[in-house]
């Protein structure tokens, strides 16, 4: 204990520690709520519309310093996207190993840059912290189709669609045909 003290003593004030994320339980409440609204959604516009809300859970937490990074990293992508963004992201998940987004984000930029086995390990970390992460599974899809292996981004993009049922992926595998109709 002791000694685990005077290491953390000696370390230079620039570097910071691993500090948990969980959302708040406002947060938490609100996801559950448009979770449950998105998978029973009937349009497309009604789909789009709590999904983009979501985003804006997953990408604004409730702390406000995880908040300008995570701000900082999706406004200074630009074109180039989150690739061009890779050392402030991987900054991101040292200090905030349990925020789902920041992996996700993550895997985005593998994806980007053609490092698809990295990609797909991002998106495996993301979805053992969030299992509902509808973009996660898709961006998922979207590797395994590139990579050839259509059987398994099916699977993956019907795990996406029981989540989000008006994916706009989901029009790479014809055979899966329209959303279902609810009412």
């Amino acid at each position: 204990m002791a000694l685990s003290v005077f290491l953390v003593a000696a370390l230079p004030s620039s570097v910071a520690l691993g500090q948990t994320f969980t959302p708040s339980a406002t947060q938490s409440a609100e996801l559950d709520a448009l979770f449950s609204r998105l998978s029973a959604s009937t349009t497309e516009p009604e789909a789009r519309q709590i999904a983009d809300r979501i985003w804006r859970i997953w990408t604004r937490p409730d702390d406000p310093v995880l908040a300008a990074r995570v701000d900082e990293i999706i406004k200074g992508g630009g074109f180039a996207g989150p690739a061009s963004q890779l050392p402030l992201i991987d900054a991101l998940i040292e200090d905030y190993p349990d925020y789902p987004e920041g992996w996700n984000l993550r895997a985005t930029a593998h994806f980007m840059r053609g490092a698809y086995d990295d990609a797909l390990a991002d998106v495996a970390r993301t979805l053992a912290l969030e299992p509902r992460h509808f973009g996660a599974m898709a961006g998922r899809a979207l590797i395994l189709h590139t990579q050839g292996k259509y059987d398994q981004a099916l699977e993956s993009i019907k795990q996406a669609l029981d989540i989000h049922p008006w994916l706009p992926e989901r029009s790479l595998f014809p055979e899966l045909g329209k959303p279902p109709m609810r009412s």
